[in-house]
């Protein structure tokens, strides 16, 4: 197999990867193997992580459906990535470049014993991989929670891995992709902010939108029914969320453990900045404050992660939690329904992150980039990354819309009235959280 097509291969578009002579066999490191599949484990982690984010925040009639969204990306997409969803990701351009292709990808056959110039097998980068494609539609079931059918939401999240997801992971990660091409060293995305958190955040908005907001919002009062699980789930997304960025290093070295460190500093930076507004604001900081910061500062960090340094990720996550607070301030006053804030939070937060990391590179990859194009500097990386972000909010929203007209028309996707007065669980699922009666 020509490894011609496949070098380049990471979730990190501005680090360069171990590369072997040519002729030269790649062989395996155990180290980077080892901690690629920890980061694929504690990534999936983030996945009930979520669950119990969302689950928590929304009223009791609505838990059980609530944390199916995201249990069910884990199913369907958990077998899409692994029949189609890599090839498309990460095959040779196809179609002039929109999508990746190659048929030996089906079913990850041509994978079987490849071990990829970073020293991994490839089967390990893909399944990595595909915890990122599993995650990314659960944050859109946010801004669209307690009105959803869940057999819309199944047909849904298909059709937008297919036409959504994996062009977007092609265009930014794969090596031939157009945004892993741009300008000097390509639109800055480490693991996920235009793929991930843009593209969820806003295909959510238009989602919410076209479905139109809950039966009652915002006069009736739609109250958390288990802040305790909204904690518990921010916790663990923390956790998983050093998977998530450090992993994406395809690697166990020094970018690795840059990435790590970010990480852990942006999350608390949020954090911090969230209850600190709270706190000089209201004189409360709250629990869901609290939530909200972390979440705010891991999602600011994860475009940034492999190109900035302490300095750079404390700015941006204390920016990240002034911009996403301010953002859902504006929601309440513009009375759109994003249910529980994936655009506020996940759309605002990967926006501020893909163009605020312009201003916090380090000086070692400007040297690389200005080696590769003289005289590159801040403007040109910044026009490439509004570039990138403003692509991906496009095509994200217009082929989110789309693919919810055919479901709507063709399946159904938003529930009645009355269904949703009684409440998913009960009347798509046949189930109560708490087993309790007379619970909203």
């Amino acid at each position: 197999m020509s490894w011609k097509r496949l070098l380049g291969l990471a979730a990190a578009v501005a680090v360069a990867h171990p590369l072997v002579a040519q002729g030269t066999a790649p062989v395996n490191d155990s180290g980077a193997t080892a901690w690629l599949l920890t980061s694929t484990t504690l990534v999936l982690l983030m996945v009930p992580g979520l669950a119990l984010f969302y689950g928590g925040l929304v009223r009791t009639k609505n838990v059980l459906g609530t944390m199916m969204h995201s249990f069910a990306a884990m199913a369907v997409v958990g077998v899409l990535w692994a029949v189609v969803g890599y090839a498309l990701s990460f095959g040779p351009n196809a179609l002039g470049g929109l999508i990746g292709w190659r048929k030996d990808l089906l079913l990850l056959r041509g994978i079987d014993q490849t071990i990829l110039p970073a020293g991994v097998p490839e089967y390990a980068f893909a399944m990595f991989q595909g915890k990122f494609a599993i995650i990314t539609p659960a944050l859109i079931a946010g801004a669209v929670a307690e009105r959803i059918s869940f057999r819309g939401w199944l047909a849904f999240i298909t059709l937008w891995i297919i036409f959504v997801y994996c062009p977007l992971c092609h265009w930014v990660w794969a090596s031939d992709g157009y945004f892993f091409n741009l300008g000097a060293k390509g639109a800055i995305d480490f693991a996920g902010g235009t793929v991930v958190h843009i593209s969820s955040g806003v295909g959510g908005l238009a989602l919410a939108l076209f479905l139109g907001a809950r039966h009652g919002y915002p006069k009736t009062a739609m109250s958390p029914n288990n802040l305790t699980f909204t904690l518990l789930g921010a916790g663990l997304l923390w956790v998983g969320w050093f998977g998530f960025n450090a992993g994406s290093s395809v690697a166990s070295n020094l970018d690795t453990a840059r990435a790590l460190t970010v990480t852990q500093v942006a999350a608390a930076a949020g954090a911090l900045t969230w209850i600190l507004i709270e706190t000089i604001r209201d004189e409360k900081p709250t629990s869901l404050g609290m939530a909200s910061g972390i979440l705010a500062g891991l999602v600011v960090i994860t475009p940034a992660a492999g190109v900035v340094q302490v300095g750079g990720a404390l700015a941006l996550g204390v920016i990240a939690a002034c911009c996403c607070y301010s953002m859902i301030l504006l929601k309440n006053r513009l009375g759109y329904d994003d249910s529980l804030d994936a655009f506020g939070i996940h759309g605002t937060g990967g926006i501020v992150g893909a163009i605020g990391l312009t201003f916090f590179i380090r000086d070692a990859w400007w040297a690389e980039a200005a080696a590769k194009v003289p005289g590159w500097g801040i403007l040109a990386q910044l026009k490439v990354q509004g570039f990138a972000v403003l692509c991906t909010i496009l095509f994200s929203v217009v082929m989110t819309l789309i693919i919810a007209a055919l479901v709507q028309k063709f399946i159904g996707f938003r529930v009645s009235e009355s269904v949703e007065k009684t409440g998913l669980d009960h009347e798509l699922h046949g189930e109560r959280a708490y087993g309790l009666n007379n619970l909203n």
